[in-house]
């Protein structure tokens, strides 16, 4: 099949990438020609493992290319994806269509015989409606269907969760656009991949329904932990317990700072401003929604009381910027509030992370980033850990206490025992536990 994906961000670069693999010929397209000269020559501008290697591959067996010349890859194409960003609207929260309806609109254009046209970005209920609108309006006589299909992607595990996905929504009411489809994920259907094909409007939703009850998840557990702190309970033991529940599952059930990253947050808000839309008001999003933001600022203030209430004139370091390890998004970060908030108390912050340094500087002032984990601790009087990257599992928790000024340790992801830690001769402070 002939597929053309427009963005190459991080959904248009893997998914396209990962169907090339599959056999198909892949046309990748972007505005943006500085990042299509660095996709041409094997520069990836997000980091993901095992991307680059895949892109690779599949360029020399010429599967995939790159380009700016949306028009040249429409025109030949089976089926196009949208992939572009929804990024959160300023003021109301929505997600801007502005790219997809865009995108819609020179597809219309640029389309040669029956093409199916595939919204992969996360869009609101009843996107793919107007983006058949626009596609009929500028190209009245042309031969399409419209789909939705969502993408699951976990941002550090993102060829392994398409190339062997829980499900594959499809949602489509035209049944030649159906079969389209069903042909372009064979390969992954033939390895019992469930595809489960409903209506347009459903498959909308069903990303953000799924996105906002992860949320969920993540923001009950964070309070069960806050309880846990008060009665002497251990979040981890109570987590596991309640995960062994096969009506509940253990996964998003570990404590911590606070969800971020490129979905949860803009998804909860988009699903939260939808429900007004429709007067069907979502009061359980809306108070993950608030919990969330309320506890990224709250663990800057434990780090602050494990100093011993005062910060000013002392010195954080801080172990993880990204939202979560194995990628470079610094997008709604924990690590964000948390470092904003010991600076407004008057701290100095020394920071390190494997891959999000870069993304970091442009969202973070007046830190000093470092080149390793043991020179972001020299001369602290407290570190953090924020982000649980394995880098930071085996720590020498001997070296780090004597480069320290004094043993302070606030682990925000419980990837240390309290009891190692203690006996290391630290201050140890967890989460729930």
């Amino acid at each position: 099949m002939r597929v053309t994906m427009i963005g190459s961000g991080y959904v248009g670069l893997v998914s396209g990438a990962c169907f090339a693999d599959f056999g198909h010929d892949v046309i990748c397209v972007d505005i943006d020609q500085r990042k299509i000269d660095a996709l041409n020559a094997n520069k990836m501008p997000i980091y993901e493992p095992g991307l680059a290697e895949l892109v690779d591959r599949n360029v020399k067996a010429s599967r995939l290319s790159f380009t700016t010349d949306l028009a040249a890859g429409v025109a030949d194409a089976d089926a196009v994806f949208i992939a572009v960003g929804t990024p959160s609207r300023r003021g109301d929260g929505h997600a801007d269509l502005s790219y997809v309806h865009a995108a819609a609109k020179q597809i219309g254009e640029s389309m040669k015989g029956y093409t199916v046209v595939v919204t992969k970005s996360t869009v609101p209920v009843g996107t793919g409606d107007e983006v058949e609108r626009i596609i009929r309006e500028v190209n009245p006589d042309g031969e399409f269907g419209v789909v939705s299909n969502p993408e699951f992607l976990r941002e550090g595990a993102a060829i392994e969760d398409f190339k062997r996905p829980d499900r594959i929504v499809v949602g489509s009411d035209d049944p030649r656009a159906t079969d389209v489809m069903e042909r372009i994920y064979r390969p992954l259907s033939l390895n019992k991949a469930p595809v489960m094909v409903t209506s347009r409007r459903t498959a909308e939703l069903i990303k953000y329904a799924g996105n906002a009850f992860l949320a969920t998840k993540i923001t009950f557990i964070n309070e069960i932990a806050d309880l846990c702190e008060k009665v002497g309970a251990n979040v981890q033991d109570v987590a596991r317990g309640i995960g062994l529940d096969n009506r509940i599952g253990s996964k998003f059930l570990h404590a911590g700072p606070g969800y971020g990253g490129s979905c949860f947050p803009k998804d909860t808000l988009a699903l939260l401003k939808t429900s007004h839309d429709y007067d069907a008001v979502q009061r359980i999003v809306e108070t993950v929604v608030a919990v969330n933001d309320s506890r990224k600022r709250a663990m800057g203030r434990k780090i602050i009381t494990a100093l011993g209430g005062e910060a000013r004139g002392k010195t954080v370091a801080v172990l993880g910027l990204t939202f979560k390890p194995n990628t470079d998004d610094m997008r709604d970060s924990p690590a964000i509030a948390v470092i904003q908030t010991l600076q407004d108390a008057g701290a100095t912050v020394k920071a390190y992370d494997p891959e999000g340094m870069e993304a970091a500087k442009a969202v973070l002032d007046n830190v000093e980033y470092c080149k390793g984990p043991y020179e972001a601790v020299a001369g602290t009087d407290a570190l953090a850990i924020v982000t649980e990257w394995d880098a930071f599992r085996a720590l020498d928790l001997d070296r780090v206490k004597g480069l320290m000024n004094a043993p302070v340790l606030v682990d925000l992801r419980n990837i240390y025992k309290p009891d190692e830690a203690k006996a290391a001769g630290f201050d140890y402070t967890s989460i729930g536990r």
